[in-house]
């Protein structure tokens, strides 16, 4: 008998969660390459260590942009890599469900499908983020009541109004973590003259990002280097000086919740009027992000419990949903789509 897996593939980290297991896979969505053999030198944690730090023989790549795969055989061979640390056996080979944006198109989709496939697994199921991330907040997606909820990942932002297993209205845009991250790097360059690297911009996201002034008085010292001298250089940033560059891609995505909450039906309406939004995603906990949303729309906004990997714990309780796709009467299941 197989072991049903759940796979996050994320932009900015891809997380597994195995059948009875729980979450086995939180890595970085990285993959180091050895350009002079062309072969995988590291996966995961150990290559994202190598971004910005290694030779003109080796290129660290991100092989998923903006929720999609750009690199095929680069997310094959990483799938592959992480899924051989959990999955003990390949007989009887797993079943899994990933996670795919809201709006993607079939080809994207389907690019997904395979490189799971090619990884070993021998039935793919396609589950859409923003479904999973109610699944994985607590909400039952099953009964007849709207839920609104706002997955704010690395390479997207999903948000969707659920009922009834499925999704009444929604949007998918790529204006997520990783545009906060090279937001912060632009406002350092033009500022402070001085060019930081990817993993220090979201260090400085993590631990001082905030879109509201006045409600946090932290600072974060980042390094990097200074364009005028061409000398090692720091600078202190503080969690009011952040809003600058993080608020243009904060209201942004609070113009989207608004859209979506002006397409919603009138009864649907009412039941988020009493529930309010749910933030999921990494990037959701950003300071004040929850309060800019509050403000805009008047309704009560909460932070869903350990929200990054609200995705993943949902795609692995969506493992259920697949037997009932064996089932000649159970009709057509609008949570998950086999491939």
């Amino acid at each position: 008998m197989g072991t049903d897996v759940a796979i996050d593939l994320g932009t900015s980290r891809t997380r597994i969660f195995i059948h009875g297991k729980g979450i086995m896979v939180n890595e970085p969505s990285v993959v180091t390459v050895n350009l002079e053999n062309e072969t995988i030198a590291a996966v995961g944690e150990e290559a994202y260590l190598m971004l910005g730090r290694t030779s003109s023989r080796m290129d660290v790549v991100y092989p998923l942009s903006g929720g999609v795969i750009s690199d095929f055989g680069l997310v094959e061979a990483m799938i592959t890599l992480l899924l051989k640390g959990v999955v003990s056996s390949k007989i009887g080979m797993p079943r899994a469900i990933a996670c795919v944006p809201g709006e993607i198109t079939e080809v994207e989709k389907r690019a997904v499908v395979n490189a799971v496939s090619g990884a070993g697994i021998r039935r793919v199921c396609l589950i859409e983020e923003p479904v999973a991330a109610a699944m994985g907040a607590g909400v039952d997606i099953e009964t007849p009541h709207g839920s609104f909820v706002v997955d704010i990942g690395g390479g997207t932002t999903d948000m969707a109004v659920i009922s009834l297993g499925g999704i009444s209205v929604s949007h998918s845009i790529k204006q997520a973590g990783n545009t906060f991250d090279d937001e912060i790097i632009k406002y350092v360059r033009k500022k402070y003259n001085m060019l930081i690297g990817k993993r220090t911009a979201e260090q400085a996201k993590i631990n001082i990002g905030c879109v509201v002034p006045g409600i946090s008085d932290d600072t974060y010292r980042i390094k990097g280097r200074n364009l005028v001298t061409g000398m090692p250089d720091w600078v202190d940033l503080t969690a009011d000086e952040m809003v600058e560059p993080l608020i243009e891609t904060a209201e942004t995505i609070v113009n989207y919740v608004q859209d979506t909450l002006e397409e919603t039906p009138p009864e649907l309406t009412g039941d988020i009027y009493n529930s309010g939004i749910i933030l999921t995603g990494g990037s959701s906990q950003l300071k004040g992000l929850d309060v800019l949303i509050n403000r805009a729309t008047n309704l009560k906004v909460s932070i869903a419990e350990d929200p990054s990997n609200c995705v993943v714990r949902g795609c692995g309780e969506a493992i259920k949903y697949i037997d009932r796709l064996n089932k000649s009467d159970s009709g057509v299941n609008p949570i998950i789509d086999q491939y």
